[in-house]
């Protein structure tokens, strides 16, 4: 039988670049409060529909409507708003001082604040998330030492991690914060091999792996969501689909005829897509899949669906590869001026009380920053010497090596 057609090969493209506007249409968008809640105990089979609409609870008004809406006391919702305008603020100080030289580089979560904050309010004191270098608003929703956090990010003497990590890779055990890997998608397979740990133990605490829509092309991504359905692991597997990765989009990764979130439905994992600008959403969701871990239910794989805002370090330059308006024209919105709308719609904030903390928050972030630049920066030295860094290491080492040390003179 002859071939009339010579093969071909589909590469997907964007629907907007430079000087054209982006048709967001691709989103597959679904109103808020539209989709249903399912019990915890639902088998995986039966996500596929959630797998493929969006979960939303704030419409457009700002009002909390449908039945994932969380019943949630109004000093947490106030402390969510802060934390997500403390990480956006702290985002645009730390890009300032990397412009100034002060730090090698720096990764912003510009748009995607909601995402870690209310996830992390969502889990429990001793749970631990294995993150990817964009979710820095887990530490912040955990009060974490904004002085320690630029002290890494400078590499200065008084840096944690003694220089051995590069600039937003942290590491923080008591605040639940796994040191970060830069190779892409391992943090999936540390955290279900984590899961597993603490199931053997017998312990009540469960992990959350985090990655992007780029790195679910990488093998890692299948294998941890074998082991993950095999051993009905308690781990919650977070893709934070924000439509780029470095600057190719997320298409390339498979994300145009199915969503990322349907990957996990076909390998029998509980699975939601759900509105990642969405502070309730998130936090609704985040509950569901936390309780179904607890409850021996397996796993549970969320698709956050975001828009990076900005470039994907300060190495990048986005407007050369889509519209450089493409956020204001992004249908999700903002997810600070989104919780910021419903809480002033249910008397909880004011125009006064926003400028009040981004005044105060800009005053804490530069404190902050002073007191950690006294320990030295990148410009001005004084960063950790080699003994310094692998003093721990060379204390337990052993005496045949100790001697070759010695006399090599390192």
């Amino acid at each position: 039988m002859s071939q009339s057609k010579p093969l071909t090969l589909h590469v997907p493209e964007p629907t907007g670049r430079p000087g054209c506007q982006t048709d967001f249409s691709y989103l597959r968008l679904a109103a808020a409060g539209s989709a249903r809640k399912p019990p915890v105990d639902v088998a995986a089979a039966d996500t596929f529909d959630l797998a493929s609409t969006l979960i939303r609870v704030l419409d457009d008004a700002g009002h909390a409507v449908g039945p994932w809406a969380p019943d949630l006391d109004s000093e947490l919702l106030r402390f969510g708003l802060r934390s997500m305008m403390k990480t956006r603020t702290f985002d645009a100080r730390m890009v300032i001082a990397q412009r100034q030289k002060k730090m090698s580089f720096y990764m912003s979560s510009l748009g995607e604040e909601a995402i870690g904050t209310a996830h992390a309010l969502a889990l429990q004191d001793g749970d631990m998330n294995f993150p990817t270098y964009r979710q820095q608003s887990l530490l912040m929703a955990k009060n974490f030492s904004l002085v320690e956090m630029i002290c890494q990010l400078l590499s200065n003497e008084r840096d944690p991690l003694k220089g051995r990590q590069l600039p937003v890779m942290y590491s923080v055990r008591e605040a639940g914060f796994f040191t970060i890997s830069g190779n892409l998608a391992t943090q999936f397979v540390q955290a279900v091999g984590w899961a597993m740990a603490s199931a053997i133990k017998g312990d009540t605490k469960i992990a959350s792996g985090w990655i992007g829509d780029g790195a679910t092309a990488e093998s890692d991504f299948n294998t941890a969501l074998t082991f993950a359905h095999v051993y009905r692991a308690p781990v919650i597997l977070n893709v934070v689909n924000n439509q780029w990765a470095i600057s190719t989009f997320q298409a390339l990764a498979g994300g145009e005829s199915v969503t990322f979130a349907a990957r996990g439905v076909g390998s029998g994992i509980a699975s939601l897509r759900v509105d990642g600008n969405d502070f309730l959403a998130v936090y609704a969701a985040s509950r569901w899949a936390a309780e179904r871990a607890r409850a021996n239910l397996g796993p549970t794989l969320i698709e956050w669906v975001t828009y990076r805002a900005g470039p994907h370090s300060t190495s990048d330059d986005p407007s050369k590869y889509r519209p450089a308006d493409d956020w204001s024209h992004f249908p999700l919105g903002d997810p600070v001026e989104r919780l910021r709308q419903h809480l002033t719609g249910l008397g909880l904030w004011s125009d006064e009380q926003h400028a009040a903390t981004q005044q105060e928050l800009e005053a804490e972030i530069v404190a902050a920053q002073k007191q950690a630049e006294q320990f030295g920066t990148l410009a001005h030295g004084r960063a950790p010497g080699a003994a310094s860094m692998f003093e721990d290491v060379y204390k337990d080492m052993p005496e045949h090596l100790r001697r070759q040390r010695q006399q090599s003179g390192v």
